[in-house]
């Protein structure tokens, strides 16, 4: 099973996926969440997609974002024993050894990356893989890097990974200001859904 952009959704698109009530929990800025329960032959798995609020040095944004981290890691504490997880997105945090180190950061940030694994029990996908590299998944106009899109798992499924990493093709070809990350794990897929070919369908198309 892999998760990565394009092919992530279209074989997403064919498994029997469940509403989870990760993202119903979250009361604040729930659209900043997304979750979903995946079937497997080893149970449920459960794939967590997040946009962290980001901030300036506003005190308004400040608190938008430390107040949304707070509240999200209540709800990962109150739901994360329930399924093996898969955990990514735009974190808009950095690990505490980042390279460079930026002074714009607060503790608050730094101690929500450490309590993925601290308190959640989360294991981040591109640091079990390249303990000692230095990458950046976005770029500042004054040509600053920033590992800020992030790729976590739980760690009783950590030894599953067999690869991640970053494609920085969409931002250097500027589809995107950030670089893609792709994770994959070595987990048996689930039957698939069948499908069919509207184009080739005999009756004709409705709505409804």
């Amino acid at each position: 099973m892999a998760a990565r952009s394009l092919g992530t959704w279209h074989r997403v698109a064919r498994v029997q996926a469940e509403a989870d009530h990760l993202t119903k929990a979250l009361g604040y800025l729930p659209a900043r969440a997304a979750s979903c329960l995946l079937p497997t032959p080893d149970g449920q798995l459960r794939v967590v997609g997040l946009y962290v609020p980001s901030r300036d040095a506003s005190a308004e944004k400040t608190e938008r974002k430390r107040r949304w981290l707070a509240e999200f890691g209540k709800v990962l504490a109150d739901t994360n024993e329930d399924h093996p997880t898969v955990f990514t997105g735009d974190l808009n945090v950095l690990e505490p050894d980042h390279r460079p180190r930026y002074r714009f950061f607060a503790d608050f940030e730094y101690d929500f990356y450490r309590s993925l694994a601290a308190r959640h029990g989360l294991v981040d996908a591109y640091r079990h893989q390249h303990p000692d590299a230095t990458e950046h998944s976005w770029v500042g106009r004054t040509g600053d890097g920033y590992r800020y899109d992030h790729a976590f798992c739980s760690s009783t499924i950590a030894d599953r990974l067999t690869g991640c990493g970053y494609d920085h093709t969409p931002r250097v070809e500027k589809l995107s200001d950030h670089s893609a990350l792709t994770m994959r794990l070595d987990l048996t897929a689930p039957t698939e859904l069948p499908v069919t070919n509207p184009a080739t369908a005999t009756a004709e198309p409705t709505l409804f």
